[in-house]
């Protein structure tokens, strides 16, 4: 069992935990991720690392309430623990050499972005970030943002705080200004990826996208999370858990990942909803 040891509500919907897991908070890097379990008879869940504490024996995730397993775990409360906590996973994000760096996050995607802010700038890198939310309500880990970038500008698409509009706004003012970016990296809903990569094809600076595609087993045995590229001319299988979350922007068949992301939103609906109706009956 892992021990939750503390538990922050970042806005309305998004949660962050602090678990005890000594293994895993040694080995984590930026960009892994782990898969948990809530209980024995839960599903598992993969969840990106937003932080590790090596001394202390904690990891750090940042989690949104959208389905029934995620509405259990914010059901979890410091002193509580959880199943399983498996990680880290997946190829952490190439971060040497790189010395002015953009990292642009959508949502919850910042809980992902925030880390990897943090190591360009502990490397000594020029961090530019930029993050994006529907509304001020859902405006998270701005401090920490702010804290770790040379630059941070935030965007809500209803202008009730920062910047109005979405996060390719300041992107594309910044490229037509002759920003040098060695890199852009960029990590949020798919759709917001889709753009920002689009914006930043006429300038050829090359850009990093983390996909979080449906995965089940976090081996690359299930297959649920490939994802096709469109490398060299053809068309190649790849899985996010193994060969990922980090892939060239320019490669990802996105229009097919966001099809195979909606896949099971029905289904995950109904059990979101049958989970709160036990939650009002307890």
């Amino acid at each position: 069992m892992y021990k939750i040891v503390r538990k922050r509500v970042l806005n309305p919907t998004v949660s962050q935990i602090e678990v005890e897991a000594p293994l895993v908070a040694r080995k984590a890097r930026p960009g892994q991720f782990i898969i948990l379990r809530v209980d024995a008879e839960g599903e598992r869940i993969p969840l990106t690392v937003a932080g590790t504490n090596p001394l202390e024996g904690t990891v750090k995730v940042i989690f949104q309430v959208v389905g029934a397993t995620t509405a259990l775990l914010n059901r979890k409360e410091a002193g509580d623990s959880l199943q399983d906590f498996a990680g880290p996973l997946g190829v952490p994000t190439h971060t040497e050499g790189i010395r002015n760096v953009c990292i642009v996050g959508g949502g919850v995607g910042c809980a992902i972005a925030l880390p990897l802010a943090e190591e360009f700038h502990r490397q000594g890198a020029k961090v530019t970030s930029i993050i994006g939310f529907r509304s001020k309500e859902l405006l998270i880990l701005e401090e920490e943002f702010s804290a770790c970038s040379d630059q941070l500008t935030v965007m809500t698409d209803d202008g009730s705080y920062g910047r109005h509009g979405n996060v390719t706004v300041p992107l594309k003012e910044m490229l037509e200004a002759g920003e040098p970016f060695d890199r852009i990296i960029t990590i949020g809903p798919m759709i917001m990826m889709k753009f920002v990569v689009a914006a930043a094809r006429p300038f050829g600076i090359p850009v990093t996208v983390s996909m979080n595609p449906i995965m089940i087993d976090g081996t690359g045995m299930c297959g649920g999370c490939r994802l096709t590229l469109n490398r060299d001319g053809k068309r190649v299988t790849r899985f996010a858990c193994v060969d990922g979350p980090d892939f060239d922007g320019y490669e990802v068949d996105f229009d097919e990942a966001m099809s195979r992301s909606r896949m099971y939103a029905e289904y995950e609906r109904h059990a979101y909803e049958e989970t709160c109706s036990l939650f009002k009956q307890a």
